[in-house]
C-alpha cells in the first residue's frame, strides 16, 4: 500500500515537472515586433475603396453649397466648425446657401439610443449618380443629434465624411470610428483620399459608348449610344458623320447632364458613293471635356 502511495506522488510529481517545462522552457524562439499606432482610416491603412461606400464618390466639384434647418446654437456652431475644418484640412470649400443646398443639416433635441448606446447622428449621401468614372453624390443629409463634448466637433466631422461618402473606420484613433472621443483625428488616407478624387476637374465628358452602321444601296444606318460620363452637364454640340472622308449628316445634340445617356438612330442616310469603306462618328464639343479621345469611332460597313 506504501509503494502505490509512494508512486502515485512520484507520478504526480513527474505531470507536474513536465508541465513546467512545457510552459516555461522554449521549444522554438518567438520575436515580437514593436507595433507602430496607426492613426490612420483602418488598422491596415492604405487608400482602397473600401474607405468608401462606393467607389470615387464625390460631389461634383470642390466647392459644396450647405444649409442648416433650425438647429439650436451649439449645435449649429459645430457644424460650421466642422466645415471650417475640412474647408483647412483638404481641398473642400464649403458655403451656406438658402436654398438648393447639397448637403441638407438637421438636428434633433433628443439622444437616441440604441442597442445600449447613444446615437450621436447620422450622415449621408441620399442621391447618387453612377458613371463610369464616378458616384457623383448629388445631394447629402446630416441629422445631428447629440452635441460634441470636444474641443474639436467630432461628431460633427464624423456625420459631414459621412455625407461625403466616407464609411466607418475599424480604427478607434480616427474620427470615424464608430464610438467617439475626443482624442480622434481626421486619418491622413481620408485627406488623400479626398485630393485624389476631388482633382479630377469638373467638366463633362461625352463619350459614344457603342455604335454599328449598315448601307443599304445608297443609303446609310447609324445606331449610337452616347452618355455623359463627366461631373458637369455637357453643353451644346454636334455629332458629325462622315462616309469614308466625306461629311454625310450633322446634327445638334442637345445639353446632356452628367450620368444621362442617349441612343440616336438615323436611317436612310443618301450617300454619293454606295461601295463606301468606313464610317466615322465625331462628336464636336464646344466646351472642356474630361477625355475627348472617346469622342469619336471609326466603324467598318456590314456586308
Amino acid at each position: 500500500m506504501g509503494w502505490k502511495i509512494f508512486f502515485s506522488f512520484l507520478f504526480i510529481l513527474i505531470v507536474i515537472g513536465l508541465l513546467g517545462i512545457y510552459w516555461f522552457v522554449p521549444f522554438r524562439e518567438v520575436e515580437f515586433q514593436p507595433r507602430d499606432v496607426n492613426t490612420n482610416f483602418s488598422i491596415s491603412g492604405g487608400d482602397n475603396p473600401e474607405m468608401q461606400f462606393y467607389p470615387n464618390m464625390r460631389y461634383p466639384e470642390s466647392m459644396i453649397s450647405y444649409k442648416i434647418y433650425n438647429c439650436p446654437l451649439k449645435k449649429k456652431n459645430d457644424m460650421e466648425q466642422a466645415f471650417y475644418t475640412l474647408s483647412n484640412t483638404t481641398m473642400l470649400k464649403f458655403y451656406p446657401v438658402n436654398f438648393n443646398e447639397e448637403i441638407a443639416v438637421t438636428c434633433e433635441s433628443k439622444e437616441r439610443i440604441e442597442g445600449g448606446l447613444f446615437i450621436a447622428g447620422e450622415g449621408g449621401p441620399t442621391n447618387i449618380t453612377q458613371t463610369s468614372l464616378f458616384n457623383i453624390i448629388t445631394h447629402g443629409k446630416i441629422l445631428l443629434i447629440k452635441e460634441s463634448d470636444c474641443p474639436r466637433p467630432n461628431i460633427a466631422i464624423h456625420e459631414l465624411l459621412h455625407a461625403l461618402g466616407f464609411d466607418h473606420s475599424d480604427n478607434p484613433n480616427n474620427v470615424l470610428h464608430n464610438i467617439t472621443n475626443c482624442d480622434q483625428t481626421i486619418g491622413q488616407d481620408t485627406i488623400n483620399v479626398i485630393k485624389k478624387i476631388y482633382s479630377t476637374s469638373s467638366y463633362s465628358d461625352l463619350a459614344i459608348i457603342n455604335a454599328s452602321a449598315s448601307i443599304d444601296g445608297r443609303y446609310l444606318n447609324i445606331e449610337a449610344n452616347l452618355r455623359n460620363n463627366g461631373l458637369a452637364r455637357s453643353s451644346q454640340s454636334e455629332m458629325m458623320i462622315y462616309a469614308d472622308d466625306n461629311l454625310a449628316k450633322n446634327l445638334t445634340l442637345d445639353e446632356m447632364q452628367f450620368g444621362y445617356g442617349l441612343k440616336i438612330t438615323l436611317k436612310n442616310i443618301w450617300v454619293s458613293n454606295a461601295k463606301i469603306q468606313t464610317v466615322k462618328i465625331q462628336i464636336n464639343s464646344h466646351s472642356e471635356e474630361l477625355n475627348k479621345e472617346n469622342n469619336q469611332i471609326t466603324l467598318r460597313i456590314k456586308d
